[in-house]
């Protein structure tokens, strides 16, 4: 029997935090090994174990993958999130893209000096309000199922659940103008395996704090600043 799968990351969300939302919403099990040294990453490094030379790194089914996308769609495709035809897979991909580029300007917040924090908090907001979250509202609102594609839950799902969560983390009434959304985002909530993974002591990463972010620095070297987009 094959064990768990297990996932080389530090111990926060970064961007194995989507990972680690798919795999719970799929109801798989997995351990983690925590990137705590520059030595521990030398090894994998050294190993062979991370192709390109960087984390994300899933062992599953025998091989080390890295490229967290390629990872994301192994796991959607092998625990049926990921449409049943290829029109629903590209639907998936384009929402899952979407909320990608909304993440993009999260992922990077907890680097950022004190005065660029503020700036970027209202880059967020602006992008999610303007941009993101009325495209995600006006398809939940134009086909009136409850999912976004082929009203199936899917990797879609799962990621802008995922990604409301973040950008609610930064203004917390964000989805007042989006009933839609407000919906969408109690209806996934609630799933079983959903549920239980945003419940205290599961696997689920709190906001980066500094220790993380001292972490993440030292283990890859990271001796610039970050700056806001």
């Amino acid at each position: 029997m094959a064990g768990k799968l297990k996932l080389y990351y530090f111990d926060g969300r970064g961007k194995m935090e989507s990972i680690r939302w798919l795999l719970a919403a799929a109801g798989v099990e997995f351990e983690e090994e925590f990137l705590e040294t520059r030595e521990q990453y030398e090894k994998l490094l050294q190993g062979g174990s991370l192709l390109f030379q960087q984390v994300p790194m899933v062992e599953i089914d025998g091989m080390k993958m890295v490229q967290t996308r390629a990872i994301l769609s192994y796991i959607a495709a092998k625990y049926n999130l990921y449409g049943k035809d290829l029109k629903e897979r590209a639907l998936i991909d384009m929402y899952v893209g979407g909320t990608d580029d909304l993440m993009g300007f999260i992922l990077m917040f907890p680097f950022l000096s004190a005065e660029d924090k503020e700036k970027q908090r209202a880059v967020i907001v602006q992008k999610a309000t303007s941009r993101y979250f009325p495209a995600y509202e006006k398809v939940l609102k134009d086909h009136g199922q409850d999912f976004l594609v082929g009203n199936n839950f899917s990797w879609a799902d799962v990621h802008l659940l995922e990604a409301i969560l973040m950008v609610e983390e930064k203004k917390s009434d964000v989805l007042s103008g989006f009933p839609q959304l407000q919906a969408f985002k109690a209806r996934i909530s609630s799933i079983p395996t959903i549920k239980k993974f945003l419940e205290p002591g599961s696997q689920r990463k709190p906001v980066p704090d500094d220790k993380y972010v001292e972490t993440v620095r030292r283990v890859l070297h990271m001796y610039y600043d970050i700056k806001a987009n």
